[in-house]
């Protein structure tokens, strides 16, 4: 959606490794993925600022279609997307991937694409793009670009900007509980349940409203089990006005 940071370079840098013809960058802020609520009208639009950074980045295209292009008129026909999506971020966020699988499916009947790169930091939305993908046939191959984080491990993200300088050394802390989870469950502790609960209770001890913090299986998302060997600790939490998430992956041998 732009305003771009070194998480979304990332991404042209691994479309660099495919050794494809043309790289094409899409810029929209997408308002079907917004409830009534939430922050459309602020979230940052910084177009020509990211344009110029995509110039050092051989990107044959920058796609930044206005709203009458993608949505001539108003969107009926929507996607019936798998469970899952109405969990996790879709549980908080009702209506929010029916959104992101509109515009993505429009970007690619587009763009027609051979391949697509999704960060991995939307965990759960890379896996319904790539579910998407698969179902309807769509001749495209989806890659995955692995979270950029600063030092302290806080993963990038344009609303980051919304923190003050505070705030952003707190936000670290959403990562720092995830990774005690990943920590426990590589060394065999299992009780999924207490891990998750303490969790949010350190949070919501530093002042955080906290969605969700929940160990999912890797491959489909559905809730882990003990027989799991590869697992992916989510979480979703509100420091002050601003809503983070964050994933780590965890295999056990």
């Amino acid at each position: 959606m732009g305003n771009l940071h070194d998480g979304h370079l990332s991404l042209i840098q691994k479309a660099r490794q495919q050794q494809t013809d043309c790289i094409v960058v899409s810029i929209f802020v997408n308002h079907l993925q917004f409830l009534p609520n939430e922050d459309f009208e602020q979230y940052p639009r910084t177009l020509e600022e990211d344009c110029k950074r995509l110039k050092s980045y051989d990107v044959g295209i920058v796609f930044a279609p206005d709203e009458k292009t993608l949505y001539p008129e108003p969107q009926e026909t929507l996607l019936t997307l798998p469970p899952i999506a109405n969990e996790l971020e879709g549980k908080f966020r009702p209506g929010f991937f029916c959104g992101v699988a509109t515009v993505v499916l429009k970007l690619f009947n587009i763009i027609q694409p051979q391949i697509a790169i999704f960060g991995n930091k939307d965990f759960q939305q890379l896996h319904i793009v790539k579910k998407m993908v698969k179902q309807l046939n769509l001749p495209i191959n989806i890659l995955a670009g692995e979270t950029i984080r600063l030092q302290n491990g806080l993963a990038l993200s344009s609303r980051n900007r919304y923190l003050n300088e505070v705030q952003v050394e707190e936000a670290t802390r959403l990562y720092q509980t995830l990774n005690e989870i990943k920590q426990f469950v590589e060394k065999g502790n299992k009780d999924f349940k207490s891990l998750q609960e303490n969790a949010v209770n350190i949070l919501t001890e530093f002042g955080w409203r906290v969605d969700y913090i929940e160990l999912r299986q890797k491959n489909d998302l559905s809730i882990a089990t003990l027989d799991d060997t590869d697992f992916v600790v989510l979480g979703a939490a509100w420091l002050n006005k601003t809503r983070l998430i964050d994933n780590l992956e965890i295999h056990c041998k």
